[in-house]
């Protein structure tokens, strides 16, 4: 079959033969018998190796647990920890290298912000905004006054005390005010999403952090992970223990005068390991206690100001009955006390209704602590 140019329309159409139409079909059948055999391979499985036994066999992770697998002819002698590899699902026989696995795309396990918290948003809490103001702040905004003078500051800092009390907020703070990145980590969860991969990923936080300097790293209950080190027993316990081993290199690597600081909280600070706070680490130590009446007043007026008040607020009388009320319960009481006025379709917030707030925050704290006593007597055995 042949084609012929069509001069009266003024289309050009090529002579094709009927070898090079038939080339044509074969090169297009080729194609589709590959993409269908595409279609029919089953997928591979996505692994790293954890440890190399002999030259054909490694030791291989998966989401159900470690496997030890047999390497193909073509890789044998040629895998290292960390390799990726491609295993073939039902032997799980390594068939293909693709690479290291050497870093955690750490962006999608913590909270990484610039915070908008000012030091005037912090109620009652001057002497430990001072602290950090010289220890985190000034280096990180005026480095070169510390060269001159000829110290260098801490590394970091550890802030302690009872729940509530405004510890996460003072580390906003100390990073919105020194115009650095804020990248907040939590302890416990650490430890529970990331077993065999700690030390890793505690690698690659601090990796993040000196891509995003100026920065601050927010450990949130450090002490899930700094915990005092006892016998090594199970191997989740053993897991915990290179995972703090990784965090303290990692402050030991860090340059004094470096733009990236620590900044670590907890409430437990009698079972942490003296290693997180020896000279040289998180050395400085600051306590985050409950307001004193002063400071509860001052915490009221922060979170009231947006408030519609009655005249008849009193602040002086409201942090005398608010005595032991942490600033978070503050807070919360103020939540309360728009409710209770709510639910009388007012639109300003009276005395009473703070009273009533202040009266449900301690029942429902109270609560609290009998329901943990009772879990902490009968937990086992339930």
């Amino acid at each position: 079959m042949s084609y012929e140019t069509n001069d009266v329309n003024g289309i050009k159409i090529r002579d094709l033969s009927v070898e090079e139409e038939n080339e044509l079909l074969r090169d297009s059948l080729r194609e589709l018998q590959e993409e269908l055999e595409k279609f029919r391979r089953p997928p591979l499985l996505v692994s790293s190796v954890v440890d190399v036994i002999s030259p054909d066999k490694v030791i291989v992770r998966l989401n159900s647990g470690d496997f030890c697998v047999n390497v193909s002819r073509d890789l044998v002698g040629k895998l290292e920890p960390e390799d990726r590899v491609l295993l073939e699902q039902r032997s799980l026989t390594v068939l293909e290298k693709i690479g290291k696995s050497k870093y955690f795309d750490v962006s999608k396990f913590v909270i990484i912000e610039r915070p908008k918290v000012k030091w005037e948003d912090i109620g009652g809490l001057d002497e430990q905004i001072r602290e950090l103001q010289e220890v985190i702040e000034m280096p990180l905004v005026y480095p070169e006054k510390f060269k001159k003078i000829g110290i260098e500051p801490p590394k970091g800092v550890l802030l302690y005390g009872p729940p509530g009390t405004g510890k996460t907020l003072l580390a906003k703070a100390v990073a919105s005010n020194s115009n650095a990145t804020f990248i907040e980590v939590v302890g416990s969860e650490l430890v529970q999403k990331f077993i065999g991969e700690g030390a890793k990923f505690v690698k690659s936080i601090f990796e993040l952090a000196r891509e995003k300097a100026p920065s601050i790293i927010f450990i949130d209950e450090i002490d899930a992970i700094a915990a005092k080190r006892i016998e090594v027993g199970t191997s989740g316990e053993r897991e915990v223990q290179r995972t703090f081993m990784q965090l303290l290199a990692e402050i030991d690597g860090f340059k004094p005068l470096g733009n990236v600081k620590i900044i670590g909280a907890t409430n437990r600070l009698d079972i942490l390991d003296p290693a997180i706070v020896r000279p040289g680490r998180l050395d400085r130590l600051i306590y985050v206690p409950k307001p004193d009446e002063k400071g509860r007043k001052e915490i009221f007026r922060i979170h009231t100001k947006k408030m519609n008040l009655a005249k008849d607020v009193d602040f002086e009388k409201l942090a005398e009955i608010s005595e032991g009320l942490s600033g978070a319960e503050i807070k919360a009481v103020c939540t309360e006390a728009g409710y209770f006025a709510l639910r009388k379709n007012r639109v300003s917030v009276k005395m009473d209704d703070f009273i009533k707030a202040i009266e449900k925050v301690r029942r429902e704290e109270e609560k609290k602590k009998k329901d943990k006593a009772y879990l902490a007597m009968y937990g086992e055995i339930i």
